[in-house]
């Protein structure tokens, strides 16, 4: 059974699965981003209404939360893993949009079908609520209306930004990446990226030659150190911003 398929029968049956564990990593998330103004920070408050009904289920490594095209009929938060988004080109390849960490809420569509896929990156906890219930929930709550408006105009933003940096030098874009990265995940100097290189080139639109290249050559000029395949520690980030800039 597809994951669409396993939410419309958890729903039917009404059946809220969470376990202590998943239930712990959803109240840390939301702790550690509680101070945040960003769109998705008020966003994933509104999973915690009774009234919208969310439930939480897991998906495997690798495993297809949505596809693209297909009806967009739940709003997602990942409550633990991380998420990708992305599109297939014409040509085949893989251009991923977003990555989603704890506390993200993604898959809200503007029109009636999904425009991108989603897949866990590693095995993940997903609470997902019905798009027409929360949307019904916002003709009753104008906080909710208001807060679907920013999320939707973050997403904007987002698309924006990363439109931009697909235009910048190889340099660029890997620093750029690194920096929202650290601000993302851990808020530190150390960071343990839970993607692969190959999610990275799909993301910055660069070969996974270019960005392994491009981290060796950031590590010469002290910016990084690089810990292993994904842990990096960032020695200086003003040269990254200055990259970034």
């Amino acid at each position: 059974m597809d994951y669409p398929r396993k939410l419309d029968a958890m729903i039917h049956h009404k059946e809220t699965v969470m376990s202590p564990q998943a239930n712990s990593q959803l109240h840390r998330s939301d702790a550690a981003r509680s101070g945040e103004r960003s769109g998705a920070a008020e966003a994933f408050h509104l999973f915690g209404m009774a009234e919208l009904g969310a439930a939480v289920m897991p998906a495997e490594r690798n495993s297809e939360i949505y596809g693209e095209s297909e009806p967009a009929d739940y709003v997602y938060k990942v409550v633990s893993g991380t998420v990708r988004t992305y599109r297939v080109l014409s040509d085949g390849r893989r251009q991923i949009s977003g990555f989603h960490v704890a506390g993200d809420v993604f898959g809200f569509e503007l029109g009636a079908e999904h425009s991108d896929s989603a897949e866990a990156i590693a095995d993940c906890n997903i609470m997902f609520v019905r798009r027409s219930t929360l949307l019904a929930a916002s003709q009753r709550n104008h906080e909710i209306a208001r807060v679907l408006l920013t999320m939707t105009g973050q997403d904007l933003q987002r698309a924006r930004d990363h439109s931009l940096l697909l235009i910048k030098s190889a340099h660029e874009r890997v620093a750029s990446f690194l920096l929202e990265m650290a601000h993302r995940l851990s808020n530190k100097s150390e960071i343990e990226l839970p993607m692969s290189r190959q999610d990275i080139a799909d993301y910055l639109g660069l070969t996974i030659e270019t960005v392994s290249r491009t981290l060796t050559q950031l590590q010469g000029e002290a910016a990084i150190k690089l810990m292993g395949s994904r842990r990096i520690v960032v020695r200086n980030p003003s040269a990254l911003t200055e990259l970034d800039d």
